[in-house]
């Protein structure tokens, strides 16, 4: 049994500004393959952490998200 690992929302944040620093726009190209690739294994709630990553990193990408800022979940 694997076990539950709960991502924080600043987790997210600065996993989402790595993926971004280290591959630029082609991050959210990476993103989609993973929820592509997840939701295909039948993994529905890790596609769905991916997804989420993909969104923050679309904030970071368009310049609505401060990478030093608070973040706040809606």
């Amino acid at each position: 049994m694997t076990p539950h690992v709960q991502i924080t929302v600043e987790d997210i944040h600065q996993i989402a500004w790595t993926m971004v620093d280290l591959h630029g726009a082609q991050a959210i190209g990476y993103a989609d393959e993973a929820v592509t690739d997840l939701d295909g294994k039948g993994l529905p709630e890790s596609a769905d952490a991916w997804r989420a990553l993909r969104s923050v990193m679309e904030d970071a990408l368009a310049g609505r998200l401060d990478r030093d800022g608070t973040v706040t979940v809606h």
